[in-house]
């Protein structure tokens, strides 16, 4: 479970029980709609990081560059999101293809896709 306690300042810090994230809302951190950006450009990183090994290949130099594009209802829905990789010398055409399809398979991806059959449920308790 995710939780996290509002309190009066400009920062929000949410705990898995594990982990703990920061985010703000005044530019000092990522906002939640930054951040769930930024977890979609991470778990390209992932992909890319399982694609490598399973390939037996380093992932080391590998950039990858996400940016999302507002949709139709404005700045705060997702229209497009955009992910360019750039492979450094020495990666094969069949290496970056399959690198490439990985990343067609990032699971927060896959989620995102979903969305519409996703049920979100707010209760107090």
């Amino acid at each position: 479970m995710y939780t996290t306690t509002v309190d009066a300042t400009m920062g929000i810090t949410v705990t898995n029980g594990k982990f703990s994230a920061d985010y703000a809302l005044d530019g000092s951190a990522m906002n939640p709609l930054e951040a769930f950006y930024a977890s979609l450009a991470a778990c390209a990183a992932v992909f890319t990081k399982k694609a490598c090994k399973s390939l037996g290949i380093s992932p080391a130099g590998v950039e990858i560059a996400c940016k999302p594009f507002a949709g139709a209802g404005g700045p705060l829905t997702l229209g497009k999101f955009k992910t360019e990789v750039r492979f450094p010398e020495g990666f094969t055409a069949e290496q970056k293809a399959a690198i490439l399809d990985s990343i067609q398979h990032c699971a927060v991806k896959e989620i995102v896709k979903d969305g519409a059959s996703i049920e979100f449920l707010v209760s107090e308790v």
